[in-house]
């Protein structure tokens, strides 16, 4: 068997939870202000437009071709990608001003112009999506992240003590925040399926955490004397070893569908690649450590033990 991290490992993590915590703290600053400033390359289904799916002739599209001749249209940001097969290709273009007749309008130019320009393509569908739409879909996705992280804490606080759920929704925040800021900077198109990944995101770092945390817990049990830093540290070094196998090979997964995925999963994929690596980092560096900020002490079981047992009849 293949051992990446051995079993009986040793890190002193708390030692260095100072300048993690600090690294973070920039991280999520400047993930803010490049919102703010920089803002996200908002796809068609937050702003508004169309897309057009084509196929062309065999034996592969030819994406400079149909990009000199949508763009010479003058339809404002365009965008061209080969979809699924190389014959085929997603064209976006952004919602022209004078509503849905002038959208209408400038669609039938997009397929006129390459019918015209390129023999034997095939239209095969045409979307719209108006600014009521974009904004809803907007609204939901906004939504939907939300109330995830906020289900999450109601999760975390039924499952372990109040200071779990706080360090785990610190650190969900955390991640949702950076890949924010990811997305921001390289300017990747920021589309739905973007907010699909950022709820797979929460999920995949909410596991790791909780897994972390089940271990804190039963050291708590075993170890009733033992100072908290020190046993924090102890239940991340059981669990590395898992950590990492498991980030590791959905990362190997994800980087083989973004080589060769194609141009829409690109941008899910790179999300999600990024996501995990900061979820793994968070899972280790925020959520265990930030636990000593929060009061939680050693013996917090033992008293629970204790109110159980006199209890008992």
């Amino acid at each position: 068997m293949i051992r990446l991290i051995p079993d009986d490992t040793s890190i002193p993590f708390m030692r260095v939870r100072s300048w993690t915590f600090g690294l973070s703290a920039a991280l999520v600053v400047v993930s803010i202000i490049l919102f703010f400033v920089r803002g996200l390359n908002l796809g068609i289904d937050f702003v508004g437009g169309s897309t057009i799916e084509i196929r062309t002739p065999p034996p592969a599209a030819d994406i400079a071709r149909i990009r000199q001749v949508v763009g010479a249209l003058g339809l404002g940001d365009v965008s061209v990608q080969e979809f699924g097969e190389p014959t085929e290709v997603l064209i976006r273009f952004e919602e022209q001003p004078g509503g849905e007749e002038a959208q209408r309008a400038a669609q039938e130019r997009v397929e006129k112009a390459l019918k015209e320009a390129i023999p034997g393509v095939e239209i095969r569908q045409t979307n719209f999506i108006g600014p009521k739409v974009s904004g809803e879909l907007a609204r939901d996705g906004t939504l939907a992240v939300t109330l995830a992280v906020l289900l999450v804490l109601v999760y975390i606080w039924f499952r372990f003590e109040w200071q779990f759920g706080v360090g785990a929704v610190i650190a969900l925040v955390h991640d949702v925040t950076l890949t924010i800021g990811f997305f921001s900077i390289t300017q990747l198109e920021f589309n739905l399926s973007i907010i699909a990944a950022l709820l797979t995101i929460v999920g995949y770092s909410l596991n790791d955490t909780v897994v972390v945390y089940d271990r804190i817990r039963e050291n708590m049990r075993k170890f009733r004397r033992m100072p908290l830093a020190e046993l924090l540290d102890r239940a991340i070094n059981e669990t590395l070893s898992r950590t990492v196998m498991t980030s590791l090979t959905t990362v190997i997964a994800l980087v083989a569908l973004f080589l060769f995925g194609g141009a829409v999963l690109r941008g899910f994929t790179a999300a999600m690649i990024w996501g995990i690596f900061v979820g793994t980092y968070s899972s280790i560096f925020i959520a265990s450590p930030i636990l000593l900020f929060l009061d939680l002490r050693p013996g917090t079981f033992e008293d629970a033990d204790e109110d159980k047992a006199l209890q008992r009849p």
